[in-house]
């Protein structure tokens, strides 16, 4: 097979995923089209539902941070040439290991319950991501299979946790009682208001600066630090890793269980922050989102912050569209989302041989 055209890096890194996205864009304004509504119309609903005002765009930042961490976790794996997709249940665990600390350590003041909480999520988190890894360097099984099959082992699970062990009676719905304040993030709304800031009602909390924060760490993790060279030489070549005296088996371990606690600290975004208690499929499938998040992100992060930021509009601007339009549905909406992710993921490169002609053109004097 041919190797893809080179381009120049910024053409590569932002011409090239605009006009994908921009062609993910047309194709969906003709399947709106082909329904009966007025794509222009459609597009400019979506974007004042996803940006246009400031609860909006609150809503769209709470969806941009559970997409972080979930491509994040997905992007790691991968430079350690692993495919991680069972971010879904390493998110599932961690709420229960986050649940367990607000709900029976809640006698501890909120300085040490808080990032308890945590430290909880990302272990528990982190503890189901390196079983795979484990079962990938030392017993030869396929990560991508053990992955999935720990996404069911997860929901199981927490299905049995929350209707026998802890469900609140007090509740029809099968979620467990709500957090004490202390032991919860503070909400954007709160911490706004400390600043003589007013802020509209909103899931977004604290977690969103802790996004931030993950995406640093592993940006400095994979390209600033011994451990990360190891992980990608490993993720190059297992036999270069071995030549240079790195241990493979031991990487991949380390490198699902960093990939799982990332994934794990979305529920913290959900479980201490939005719900301010644990209930089940409070993941919303949003782990399986991340890999798509990281594709577009190129597995850099950076792009997954971005690539996150997309899919957070998509999410909110989409279900204001779903709203608004009466014969878009949150099926349509889901399709729309199918094509940016099939346009600026699988098909990546169906235009990068035309940008390599057009920018290998002679300019004329």
């Amino acid at each position: 097979m041919s190797a893809a055209p080179a381009l120049p890096r910024w053409v590569d890194l932002g011409v090239l995923p605009l006009v994908n996205l921009g062609a993910a864009l047309l194709l969906s304004g003709l399947v709106v089209l082909a329904i009966g509504e007025d794509p222009v119309a459609a597009m400019r609903i979506l974007v004042h539902g996803a940006l246009g005002h400031r609860e909006a765009i609150a809503f769209t930042l709470y969806y941009t941070t559970n997409f972080v961490f979930t491509g994040l976790a997905v992007a790691l794996a991968f430079h350690a040439g692993l495919f991680n997709i069972g971010g879904e249940g390493q998110a599932y665990v961690a709420g229960l290991g986050a649940g367990l600390v607000c709900l029976y350590l809640d006698f501890l003041p909120g300085f040490a319950a808080v990032p308890a909480a945590i430290l909880a999520a990302a272990a528990f988190g982190a503890l189901w991501g390196a079983v795979p890894g484990w079962l990938e360097a030392y017993r030869g099984s396929h990560v991508v299979i053990t992955t999935i099959m720990f996404n069911f082992l997860a929901a199981a699970l927490m299905t049995y946790l929350m209707t026998n062990w802890l469900l609140d009676p007090e509740h029809g719905a099968p979620e467990s009682r709500r957090f004490a304040g202390h032991t919860t993030l503070w909400s954007m709304q709160q911490m706004l208001g400390w600043i003589g800031i007013e802020a509209p009602r909103s899931p977004l909390n604290a977690a969103f600066f802790l996004a931030l924060a993950a995406a640093a760490f592993v940006w400095a993790y994979v390209w600033h630090s011994r451990a990360g060279y190891r992980l990608r030489t490993v993720g190059a070549s297992h036999k270069a890793a071995l030549y240079a005296g790195i241990d493979p088996a031991r990487t991949i371990v380390v490198a699902m269980a960093i990939s799982g606690a990332l994934a794990g600290l979305m529920a913290v975004n959900e479980v201490q922050g939005a719900q301010a208690r644990l209930l089940l499929s409070f993941t919303g499938g949003y782990g399986f989102v991340g890999i798509a998040v990281a594709l577009m992100g190129r597995n850099h992060p950076f792009g997954v912050c971005l690539a996150a930021l997309l899919f957070g509009a998509l999410y909110q601007g989409g279900a204001e569209l779903a709203f608004e339009m009466r014969n878009i549905n949150r099926e349509m909406v889901i399709v729309i989302q199918g094509l940016i992710i099939l346009l600026c993921g699988a098909l990546e490169n169906m235009f990068r041989p035309a940008l390599a002609r057009f920018f290998a053109r002679p300019r004329s004097a």
